[in-house]
């Protein structure tokens, strides 16, 4: 076995078969690019999306989820306390919903007791839960929802701080506000938000400082940092790039990468496995897992700092005795073990592999003008020029500017959907200009290239 696979094999077994206790809440990193844990070490954001996590499973199959993706190299869970799907008025699995009464909330302290189980459950496990406390048809039903719409600046802020107290001690959380809503001109919407954040805020303790979040509906050129960017309580921003293939996230990506003050990146929700493409299967088909690969490589070689995964039937729990949502395919038990469920952890593997909090995407390597179309090669690198990755989604032939690096080079290919790699073959990379043919073409045939000195 080549070397460079040895090294990522050995990685492999490091990263996920063993899974540590939680110690604390991620952190921001010092130059506010990533998230850290609370050691200092790095902290790659590989999430999955489980918005019904909550209210559509029993604990048993909670802990058959929660365990399936531990195993796969997951480390935070997407999950809605007020779920999205009738979370106000159709009981969870154990018959239970979250309020008695909503004017004023009476809280049902059973349903509240399940959600405590399952975030504890998920911290067992390694996982962290980004958790959102309402699904935004909470406060505005907007074309879709079954709300019933309930909040306003009062009790937004009540809420805030009821949950933010019960949860402040918590070691595997974030907060995310929003749940696939934009606040709307002309409303209070913004206002609402920011009250329950302040709620949730005014209840953090200081020696546990949960990071805090808005997961957007698709909005061009920014999410989360269009309405809350200079809000303190906005941690890191959030996109939700969307549900059609067609994407260049990598600008969404950049446009919030740019900003001041400089706040961490990225994808809340991109195009989920097997999801009908923007949401017309019968003309577009299903998603695959070539679409998901490339957005994913595309936004943390932009400067994401990790990456959110999704499954349609996963995400609503979907099962053959309940209504499917936009038609998913297979049940959610089936689905959770489908080819993007499993490559994720090879894109947290390379990333993890090189320096970490020096990494910076950079455009100018790649020489040619490129359209913005599924064969767009994009580059990251270490600050200092100790490694450079390019990453090319249909396997194009480009020119890279390899000036800045010095000394003898290794170079090697690195496969997204198996995560093994191995020598580089033709004319040897050297510092300059350099022509590269990866080793295969078309869609499909997408290949990272790692240069990195002796």
């Amino acid at each position: 076995m080549p070397r460079y696979s040895l090294f990522f094999f050995f990685f492999f077994l490091i990263a996920f078969t063993s899974v540590g206790q939680i110690e604390g809440p991620i952190r921001v990193s010092q130059n506010k690019r990533f998230f850290q844990n609370p050691d200092g070490s790095p902290f790659f954001w590989m999430a999955d999306t489980a918005w019904e996590l909550f209210h559509r499973t029993t604990k048993e199959e909670a802990i058959y989820y929660l365990e399936t993706r531990a195993k796969q190299g997951f480390n935070v869970v997407q999950a809605v306390a007020l779920a999205e799907l009738d979370g106000l008025n159709t009981p969870n699995s154990n018959g239970d919903k979250p309020f008695h009464a909503l004017d004023p909330f009476q809280f049902n302290e059973d349903y509240w007791k399940y959600v405590d189980e399952i975030i504890d459950l998920a911290g067992e496990k390694g996982i962290h839960i980004a958790l959102l406390p309402t699904w935004g048809d909470k406060l505005y039903k907007n074309s879709w929802g079954s709300g019933p719409e309930i909040f306003n600046e009062t009790n937004a802020y009540e809420f805030g701080r009821w949950i933010g107290k019960r949860y402040a001690d918590r070691k595997n959380l974030v907060w995310v506000l929003g749940g696939d809503r934009n606040p709307r001109q002309g409303s209070k919407d913004v206002e609402i938000w920011n009250f329950m954040a302040k709620g949730i805020t005014e209840a953090r303790r200081e020696d546990n400082p949960i990071l805090m979040s808005f997961h957007p509906q698709p909005n061009r050129p920014a999410g989360s940092s269009t309405w809350f960017h200079q809000e303190e309580w906005l941690d890191f921003n959030m996109h939700q790039t969307g549900h059609c293939p067609n994407q260049p996230t990598y600008r969404i990506i950049a446009h919030d990468y740019h900003l001041h003050p400089i706040k961490p990146t990225l994808d809340g929700e991109p195009l989920y496995e097997e999801h009908p493409n923007c949401f017309n299967a019968k003309e577009l088909g299903y998603s695959n897992p070539d679409d998901i690969r490339r957005i994913m490589y595309w936004n943390v070689f932009a400067g994401a700092a990790g990456q959110t995964y999704g499954c349609h039937a996963v995400w609503q729990m979907y099962t053959l005795d309940r209504d499917p949502i936009n038609g998913p395919l297979k049940p959610w038990q089936i689905s959770l073990d489908l080819p993007m469920a499993n490559q994720m952890k090879h894109l947290k593997q390379l990333i993890l592999s090189e320096a970490y909090f020096s990494r910076i995407p950079d455009y100018n390597i790649v020489l040619e003008q490129q359209q913005d179309d599924e064969n767009f090669v994009i580059a990251t690198r270490d600050e200092s020029w100790s490694y450079v990755m390019v990453y090319f989604p249909t396997g194009k032939s480009v020119t890279l500017n390899l000036s800045d690096l010095s000394g003898d080079l290794k170079a090697l290919w690195f496969d997204p959907r198996t995560g093994v790699s191995f020598g580089y073959s033709g004319d040897p990379i050297r510092r300059g200009i350099n022509s590269v043919k990866p080793p295969s073409s078309g869609r499909g045939n997408d290949w990272v290239l790692v240069v990195s000195k002796l």
